[in-house]
This record gives structure tokens, sequence and C-alpha cells, in this order.
């Protein structure tokens, strides 16, 4: 257990360092997390013998409802509201469509029975969430005519479909009488209920005083996105489809505090999707893979150029998509790790199959992601579907423009220059904006005739400081064994680095450079990086 913690945390810690370098690669990150994990491995460096594909499923799909609540929770409705309906065909026509094809291809190309044809159609039906947010973010893609949107819905929607197709091969190939209709439709029903009634009581819960802090309030929610796997799965529905639907409605919900959450969420999906593909990556044995890469690259190319594409025309063409929207939303049809866990579940199963299903499946993914992925940038921009005016990120709910508002207040005490003064006689900036008026206990909301007066509580608003490029804020505390403590700030400023504020109290100081620093000061900076000529 312990070499296990040990080698999990190296790896997070490697990547986060490399993460500026892996953002020049042109190839997804989460491919490298992968190739670290056979590195890793029986036919790596570190020669580490590893099969135990029942905690590798365990864990890996903990890691999915994350991946999947993320999904759901960083969908924008409104963004994303002209490409619904497509997303939703896609995410369910679509997939049983291309895992007819596939399967079909699969029988006819390679002989094998009906049923484990499709099976491999199932598992390798939908597009996964992680490669192609990681994709769209990283690279900054943001498309024309809604496809990002339409792809970040599909992507994350999908997998519940493919699970449950999987789950109903599984089934065949066992032998299991089970009927199809009653097992989809309670999959469908209790994933779909759950996930709606688990994410309406749980944004009543968090609208309600009762939590005691921010902290409460954020591990709360982490029980939510298990609660809401859980439970339909108990029930006999999709697990999957509920907590992407959970995530759906507390994503689009005015919570209070909610970028706490969006950051909490973004962290633990990150280490999600590292671990995640570092143990599949870490799971595989690379020196088996020959034997399935012949059929691994049929199936892959056949997906890529064939199934997909079509299955997406006869789709989208009804709803008069352009046939460069269509060619993009093909070819961004990544395989990832949800494929490769379902094909876990097959393996833990217990049913035969003539080729390892899990090697070929996880062939399938790793040339899907470095071959798809690499040159999806290349593709959008092959078919003029880049954006260079919109911002990818306001197709997440988590998005917060560069000109968010802050809010500060000033009181105008006795002798204020602008006590007895209009406020359109002000001299304020057209981006400074007197929202309130606290005035004897009453909230006042002001136009350009009223006139202040001593007392006044106002409240403002104003663009924020959000971090340009280059600039860093800091807030410094200042004590009586500090260096600062008692000195003029002339003396320690550097080129820099500039106190533009500090706090004494119930004071707000602007600062000169003949301000002396006091013991319980707070010192706001701003610091500049050095330019790249600065670094030569």
């Amino acid at each position: 257990m312990n070499e296990g913690i040990l080698m999990i945390s190296a790896v997070i810690v490697i990547c986060i360092l490399l993460n500026r370098v892996l953002e020049r690669v042109p190839v997804p990150s989460l491919l490298i997390f992968l190739l670290l994990g056979i590195l890793f491995g029986e036919d790596g460096i570190l020669k580490i013998s590893f099969n135990d594909y029942a905690s590798v499923n365990l864990i890996s799909s903990t890691c999915l409802i994350f991946i999947m609540f993320y999904g759901g929770f960083g969908t924008n409705l409104k963004a994303a509201r002209p490409v619904v309906v497509r997303a939703t065909v896609l995410s369910t026509l679509g997939v049983l469509g291309t895992a007819g094809a596939v399967g079909l291809f699969v029988r006819a190309a390679f002989g094998l029975p009906w049923a484990e044809s499709m099976l491999i159609g199932s598992v390798l039906s939908s597009t996964d969430a992680a490669s192609v947010f990681n994709i769209l973010r990283s690279r900054r893609l943001a498309l024309k005519d809604h496809a990002d949107s339409l792809l970040e819905l599909e992507a994350g929607s999908n997998d519940p479909a493919s699970y449950m197709l999987t789950n109903v091969f599984i089934g065949i190939l066992a032998g299991r009488q089970t009927p199809l209709f009653q097992v989809l439709l309670a999959q469908i029903l209790f994933g779909v209920a759950g996930g709606l009634l688990i994410g309406r009581m749980s944004d009543w819960l968090l609208r309600h005083d009762l939590f005691d802090s921010q902290q409460s309030r954020t591990i709360f929610l982490f029980g939510v996105m298990l609660f809401s796997y859980a439970l339909p799965a108990i029930l006999g529905g999709n697990g999957y489809l509920s907590v992407y639907l959970c995530g759906i409605f507390l994503g689009n919900t005015e919570l209070s505090h909610k970028k706490y959450f969006v950051h909490f969420i973004e962290v633990l999906t990150g280490v999600a999707q590292v671990i995640i593909f570092f143990l599949l990556g870490l799971l595989v044995t690379p020196s088996q893979l020959p034997a399935v890469l012949l059929p691994a690259l049929g199936i892959m190319a056949f997906l890529t150029l064939a199934a997909r594409p079509l299955v997406c025309a006869l789709l989208l063409l009804p709803f008069r998509v352009s046939m460069r929207q269509i060619g993009l939303v093909s070819f961004a049809g990544l395989r990832g790790a949800a494929s490769i866990v379902f094909a876990i579940s097959a393996v833990l199963s217990g049913v035969q199959t003539r080729y390892d299903i899990f090697n070929l499946v996880f062939c399938v993914v790793l040339l899907s992601i470095s071959i798809q992925g690499a040159l999806l940038p290349w593709a959008a921009k092959q078919l003029a579907m880049i954006d260079r005016q919109a911002d990818v990120g306001r197709t997440f709910t988590d998005y917060q423009e560069e000109g968010e508002i802050g809010f500060f207040k000033i009181h105008l005490q006795q002798g204020h220059r602008w006590c007895g003064r209009s406020l359109s006689e002000l001299p304020l900036s057209e981006e400074l904006l007197v929202a309130l008026i606290v005035r004897d206990g009453e909230n006042l909301v002001p136009n350009g005739a009223t006139v202040l007066r001593q007392g006044d509580l106002l409240v403002m608003v104003a663009p924020s400081f959000e971090g340009e490029s280059g600039l860093k804020m800091h807030e410094l505390g200042v004590d009586a064994t500090s260096r600062l403590a008692n000195q003029p700030i002339s003396k320690f400023a550097a080129k820099r680095q500039l106190v533009v504020l500090i706090r004494r109290g119930a004071q707000t100081i602007i600062p000169t450079g003949k301000t002396v620093v006091r013991p319980g000061d707070t010192l706001i900076t701003i610091a500049s990086e050095p330019s790249r000529t600065e670094q030569e």
C-alpha cells in the first residue's frame, strides 16, 4: 500500500511540475499520464508487475464519477442551448449507431460471434469527455457554430449509453436471461430520476443556512457526487447518467460562493484523470499488445474514417449543420479512459472473447488519443472552424470574464469632500459605479441627482483586478520581527514589486515612498515577472 501511494504521488508531482512543458507538446497531456503508467509497468523501467483488474476497476470507476459530475457541472446550458437537441441525439442514437457499425465491421472483418462483436462496438461507442475537455481547454479551441458546446455536451453525456450497452452484451455473453427492455428502462428511469431529484434536494440544502463553513459545503458536495451515483446504481439505474444530470442541475443553479465549488471540482477531477490514466497504463503489458495491434488498427481506422463520420452525418444533416462542422465533430470523436474501464468490466465478468478485450480496447484508445488528439487542432484549422474572437471558457459555467466586477465600500466621514455633492458631480470614471447607498439603516438605489450626505456608506462597483499577464498580487503580513517593520517603503521597494495598499486596522492607506510600515500592517503588493530579455 505504501509503495502504491508513493508511486501515485510521485506521478502527480512529476506531471504538475511538467505541466508547462506538456502544454507545448502537440499531444493531449492525458496521453503522457498513460505513457508514464506504461513506463512504470511490467515492461517499463521500474518493472512493476501489476494485474489487479478488480482494484483498478474500483478506483477508475470512482474517478469516472468525478469526471462525469464535472462534465455536467461545467456545462453552461445557456451557451449550449442551441445544440442541446443535437448533442442529445449524438449521445443516444449516435452511441447506438456507432456501436452497431463497429460491431458489424468486427463481425465481417474478423469473423467474431455477433454478441462478442457488439460488445467491442459497445465498449468503444462513446466519445471520451476527459480527452475532449483536455484538448479544447489546453489548446484554447473556441469553435464556430457552437461546435465546442456540442462536443462538450455530447462527450459529457454519452458514457451512460455506452455503459448500458456494454452491460447488455456482457449479460448476453454470460448467458443471463434478464429481460432486455426492463433492464434498459430501469437504467434510464432510475438514472434520470435519481440525478434530478438528488440535484434538486442538494440545491435546496445548499441554499439554506445549514452549514457552518464553506469547507462543510464543499465536503457536502463531495458526498453528493458519490451519493448521486451509488443510490440509483443500487436501485438498478444508471449511476453515471444520474451523476451527470445531478452535475448539470447544480452547475446551472445560482449557488453562493460557487467559485469555491468550481476550484474544488477542478482539482478533484484533475487528480482523478491523472490517477485513472496512470493506473490503466500501469495495468497494461505492452509486450502483449502486438497480438491485437492489427485488429486495433483496423477498428480505429474504420471508427474514425467511416463509422463516426457516417453516424454524425446521418444524425446532424437533418439539423442543417454544415459539412465543415460535421467533419470536425466526426474527427473529434476520441476514445478514452471510459472505454478501457468498460473493457475491464467485461474482463471481470468472466466472459470469454477471442481477443483480449482489455488489450484490444487499450490499443484502440492509445491510437485514438495519440493520432486524433494530436491532429484535432490541425483539423479544426483546416476546416476553418476555429473562432478567433471567442473564448472556449464561455461554454463552461465556471468561466469568469476578465471584466468580472468587484465590490468595495467608502464611508463618508465628517468633512469628506464628496458630502453635499450629487453623484453626477463626482469625478468618477465610467467604469466606476455607485450601486448602493446605506443611509440611516436604509438601502437606497441612487441616480445621478442623489446628493451624498455625511455618514453615508457607498457600495461601489468596478472591474476586478484579475491578474494581467506577468502580474501577480500578494498579501503580506508584517509583525514586530519582520525586517519591514518600522521601515519606510522606499527602503525595500523593488524594481518589479509595488506596494499599492496598506491595511492598518480599520484603515486603508494608499502609500507613498515615505510611508512607514508598522507591525500589524497588511501590505498588498503587485509584482511583475521579469521579461524574457531580462531573464537572458
